[in-house]
């Protein structure tokens, strides 16, 4: 079974941020780069580090970390940027023009973030289960609790309207809280029988999400009630049968793509959700050479990739008559590829890595067999036990008793 992460496209009403063309996300840095053709660079490891907070209970050093970022994300303007690494850090950066805000320390390494629409607060995700909020418009400030779970959470989202944070944990389940009260819970959306890995809030139908797990479905959820709408198995997916003749694309904003990428391999699923059935259509499988790293969506429709490849780390897909077609190599795509291959030391470790999430599917046992195996046994013992107590062994032959000889036995 594979996981998969979920992305969502409008076509040209695509909420991407400020005309932003690919942010890459790299071990230990990030690079990006417009349409002005002008790049911005930052590395984590020149990033401030308070050495009090690399001290645990008991006064021994902690693991200081290795500058690797976890998590990253953009406001819903694309006004800001935030990521995590793995060294505690929680940065915080302006986009026009490209700025580092601040540099805060959150309490216990993350797994996901988000900002609020209102871009006013970063919600910040930890794997032990707590959501902490960040003040956007004071930098500088301390994070407060917000929300706890008993799991590991992989996944922050917030509603449009910023009544309700959703979030999803590695014990299958999802729950919708209120954010000005985040200890009065709306709901629980429940069915997923592994861990939930992304959630997403549909952009044009702020009352539906989608998320996905490590049981190989893809479900959609009317979440202020925790009702399932739909769910697709992806295991059991059958490629769609292609369009015959030329079919003009639908009308802008009336369908919305949906990308379901599979962990550790080389292909990406491509959904639709209808504006008026609010369900999901499997459109089409895209298969690469080399497994698939990342994918972004573009402004103008064009989809980048990410592949595990030095010669070729980049390939830029657009719609061609309903179906997406892999398209020959720009200057804007030679140029991308080139930076990413001037920095492919930094991905080394990844290439042929195993799967990243394999570590949070639970250990499952068949204590059954065993068990019944030896009930079986036992019941066995019981039963010889019972047959011996009601029929004793015969003794030995002649067993009548003989008169003891001697002078006692004269006596009368």
């Amino acid at each position: 079974m594979q996981t998969y992460k979920l992305f969502c496209s409008k076509g040209k009403n695509t909420s991407n941020p400020a005309s932003l063309l690919e942010v890459f996300i790299m071990f230990f840095f990030f690079f990006f780069f417009s349409d002005e053709d002008s790049l911005f660079t930052y590395d984590c490891s020149t990033a401030e580090k308070k050495p009090e907070e690399n001290k645990g209970e008991d006064g021994r050093p902690m693991d200081q970390g290795s500058d690797m970022i976890l998590a990253s994300t953009f406001s819903t303007s694309g006004s800001y940027f935030a990521l995590t690494d793995d060294s505690k850090r929680l940065i915080l950066f302006r986009t026009k023009p490209w700025q580092c805000l601040s540099v805060r320390v959150v309490v216990r390494r993350c797994t996901a973030l988000t900002f609020t629409a209102s871009e006013e607060r970063v919600l910040v995700a930890d794997k032990s289960g707590d959501v902490y909020s960040f003040s956007v418009l004071e930098p500088h400030g301390g994070g407060r609790l917000e929300l706890g779970h008993l799991s590991m959470l992989l996944d922050v989202a917030v509603s449009p309207d910023d009544r309700f944070v959703l979030t999803a944990d590695r014990d299958e389940k999802i729950r919708v809280s209120w954010a000005a009260a985040p200890h009065s819970i709306e709901a629980f959306c429940l069915g997923h029988t592994e861990f939930v890995s992304r959630i997403l809030v549909v952009p044009s139908h702020p009352e539906l999400l989608l998320s996905s797990s490590g049981d190989c479905t893809l479900r959609l959820w009317e979440y202020r009630s925790g009702r399932q709408l739909q769910c697709c198995d992806l295991a059991s997916l059958q490629e769609p049968v292609a369009p015959q003749g030329p079919k003009a694309p639908p009308a802008c904003g009336a369908v919305i793509t949906i990308l379901s990428l599979l962990e550790s391999l080389p292909v990406v699923l491509v959904f639709h959700l209808e504006a008026s059935g609010q369900q999901l259509a499997f459109r089409q499988q895209l298969t690469f050479p080399h497994r698939v790293w990342d994918v972004a969506f573009e402004e103008t429709q064009g989809l980048w990739v990410l592949q595990d490849c030095h010669e070729s780390p980049l390939v830029l897909w657009r719609p061609v008559r309903g179906q997406w077609q892999s398209v020959p190599e720009s200057a804007v795509l030679q140029r991308l590829a080139s930076h990413l291959r001037g920095h492919w030391a930094m991905l080394e470790g990844s290439v042929g890595a195993a799967d990243g999430f394999r570590s949070l599917y639970k250990a499952t046992f068949d204590n059954m067999t065993s068990y019944l195996k030896k009930k079986e046994e036992r019941l066995l013992q019981q039963l010889e036990k019972q047959q011996r107590r009601k029929s004793p062994p015969p003794g030995p032959p002649g067993g009548t008793k003989r008169a003891r000889s001697g002078p006692a036995a004269l006596g009368c």
